[in-house]
């Protein structure tokens, strides 16, 4: 297990205004909680708990039918400052879908992200971290950011938290990283109660990444 494979490598040679695979350079102490595949009504409650004990903001790229859902509990992730990103309408096999397809699945998620928090745009995470060539192009022709990551914690692969707190341990993150979560089990959750007190106590702050404009 790796949290920083081959790809996410390969990626950081695209332009930043393109793909975003580090958050802003602020001192070198700040890391990036990201959470994808919710909102979820069981497990981001007390995620959302957990950050405000920790006086901790992260960044959620939700599921736009998960947000119909459970559009109250979207709101309540606005309303505690953190940023909301587009995951999709449907988490879908993007590579699977036409260009139309794969805009129809951002747009719809666009729409009821700016009901929610009164923004005209959200930073896209394609499912799956799936990019396709002519999906990235339209994007940058919008000006559209895609926000990516650079530092993997493999929670959702399900293994025991024990295991994956090591790996976090032996690679642990750098300033400047995008850690990719998910807010869809208890993992995140479990991991999180062992290492944001770690992180802080070695001085990172957690920051949401930056609205679109």
């Amino acid at each position: 297990m790796n949290p920083r494979p081959r790809r996410l490598k390969l990626l950081r040679f695209l332009p930043n205004g393109w793909l975003a695979t580090e958050g802003p350079a602020e001192d070198g102490k700040t890391l990036y909680l990201t959470f994808d595949d919710g909102p979820h009504p069981e497990f981001t409650p007390p995620l959302l708990d957990l950050l405000a004990e920790h006086d901790a903001k992260a960044s959620f790229f939700l599921i736009g039918r998960e947000v119909e859902r459970h559009s109250a509990l979207a709101r309540r992730i606005a309303a505690e400052g953190h940023t909301l990103g587009n995951h999709s309408y449907s988490h879908p096999i993007f590579d699977a879908l036409t260009l139309p397809q794969q805009l129809d699945e951002i747009e719809r998620t666009e729409q009821l992200l700016r009901g929610i928090d009164g923004r005209a745009r959200h930073a896209f995470r394609p499912p799956r971290g799936v990019l396709t060539f002519p999906m990235l192009a339209r994007l940058v022709s919008r000006r559209h950011r895609i926000d990516y990551w650079s530092y993997d914690s493999l929670d959702y692969s399900r293994r025991p938290v024990p295991e994956l707190l090591e790996t976090i341990q032996r690679v642990p993150p750098r300033g400047g990283d995008i850690v990719l979560m998910h807010d869809d089990s208890e993992h995140s959750l479990t991991l999180l109660r062992e290492l944001i007190p770690t992180w802080k106590a070695q001085g990172f702050d957690l920051r949401a990444l930056p609205h679109l404009h």
